[in-house]
């Protein structure tokens, strides 16, 4: 036993001493000197660091010089998109064959939070990257990740995903939009008719995973005998059984140079001015099965795989700007006077500037938690639900305090809080509400 303990013991002074002569650790962001700074959380790495860096250097010189004028235009010019491609910065986590860099998922999580702290909310790269994107690269056969991949990896075509509809949004279930299959000039394909409502690049995209309730063309039938036996006579009775075709909900690849689509206007919103966001309509649009992402009538299993990433993305989107917020609002404080002095001075105001950060660190810990299950494959639909949840409502609590904290100039467009404000809102609607989030948490009860 005292051997034993003995050996135990010089084992942990060499782990020790190994340890003290090793880099010092990252800081999390709670030790940090802001809640933004480069090369905290151990989460990450000094590479992770070097993109970062770059991320941050390209949203300050060609995004916010020109993000007023796109929310006075409702949209981001597509120079922008070509911009980010030439930079590589689409598709990181996309394998190089596709043109992507080969990036962990930890690298979109650096875009998403740039972007997030730029304030800038307008490009749609998220759901390009990290939404379209995955289908076609996980569900998508050889040819639609050859002809879709790189030319989205380029900025050349812009994606878009069409889920929901004016009659059916968390629920999937209920959407009216619909294909038949059929064949037309020889071809196998699907007729879809139908509409689909708030799709963000929806007025940009190329190219647009639409979800749509199917049919196939062919049914089934089936015939079984019996014998019966009356009065010393046998007769025999033939059943022919007629099943209904296979149905299901479907994912197709509609370009958008296909007849029949067509897209609404671009709906004018509280917030996310420079975000396109448009209704698109199928009449009659002949959509090959070449065209069809994964399996026909499987399509539910697919988008339930692929939400937790989704809302994941939320809630890091969402933490991330609170996080600027919260800086943003430090840096006014201790600039503005009142009263004889700065108003981080005031204990009212630094109470309300300490219990924000307090909130912001614990929320930023869980999602860092999230980003560490997923990059290795285990996040869960419930945890992603409980992140992308508590995520939203926090970048709400701390986008309003930090707007009541700037007084008079935080109701101004031109400053960012007031942006954030209004960016904030739909964080709780997108991804599925957050009623429908809980409602998924309480299952696991």
């Amino acid at each position: 036993m005292r051997r034993a303990l003995s050996a135990g013991v010089h084992q942990s002074r060499r782990a020790l001493s190994a340890l003290a002569s090793s880099p010092p650790p990252r800081p999390e962001v709670s030790q940090a000197e802001r809640l933004t700074s480069i090369g905290t959380r151990a989460l990450f790495s000094a590479e992770h660091d070097l993109f970062r860096e770059n991320v941050r250097l390209f949203f300050e010189r060609e995004v916010a010089p020109f993000h007023a004028k796109w929310e006075k235009e409702g949209i981001v010019g597509r120079d922008l998109w070509l911009k980010a491609g030439e930079a590589d910065l689409l598709g990181v986590n996309l394998p190089e064959v596709y043109g992507g860099s080969g990036g962990d998922i930890l690298y979109s999580a650096v875009m998403w939070e740039e972007q997030g702290y730029s304030g800038c909310s307008g490009p749609g790269f998220t759901v390009h990257c990290d939404i379209v994107m995955p289908y076609i690269r996980k569900y998508g056969t050889a040819e639609q990740r050859e002809k879709y991949l790189p030319m989205m990896a380029k900025g050349e075509w812009i994606g878009a995903i069409a889920m929901t509809e004016p009659a059916a949004g968390s629920d999937l279930r209920g959407m009216k939009t619909n294909g038949v299959k059929t064949m037309k000039d020889g071809r196998e394909g699907y007729v879809l008719n139908g509409q689909k409502t708030f799709i963000t690049n929806g007025i940009n995209a190329d190219v647009v995973i639409v979800c749509a309730k199917t049919v196939g063309s062919d049914s089934a039938t089936s015939t079984t005998t019996s014998t019966t036996t009356v009065g010393g006579v046998t007769s025999t009775n033939i059943n022919t059984i007629k099943t209904k075709p296979k149905s299901g909900i479907s994912l197709f690849l509609v370009d958008s140079d296909m007849m029949g689509f067509s897209r609404g206007r671009n709906l004018e919103k509280l917030g996310l001015k420079a975000q396109d966001t448009a209704e698109l309509f199928f009449d009659d649009v002949f959509v090959p099965i070449e065209n069809v992402i994964g399996l026909e009538h499987k399509g539910l299993p697919m988008l339930m795989s692929e939400l937790p990433q989704e809302r994941l993305l939320i809630a890091d989107v969402a933490v991330s700007s609170a996080e600027a917020c919260f800086e943003w609002t430090r840096e006014y404080a201790k600039a503005r006077e009142a009263f004889g002095k700065s108003l981080i001075d005031h204990q009212t105001v630094s109470h309300k500037l300490a219990e924000m950060k307090t909130e912001i660190c614990v929320g930023r810990a869980f999602v860092d938690q999230c980003l560490h299950l997923h990059a290795n494959g285990r996040l869960d639909t419930s945890t992603a639900s409980m992140a992308k949840k508590w995520m939203s409502e926090l970048q709400c609590r701390v986008a309003d305090t930090c707007v009541q904290l700037h007084g008079g100039y935080g109701y101004m467009w031109e400053y960012p809080v007031c942006r954030a404000y209004a960016d904030a809102r739909v964080q709780r609607i997108y991804g599925g509400s957050n009623e429908i989030m809980m409602e998924i948490v309480a299952r696991d009860l």
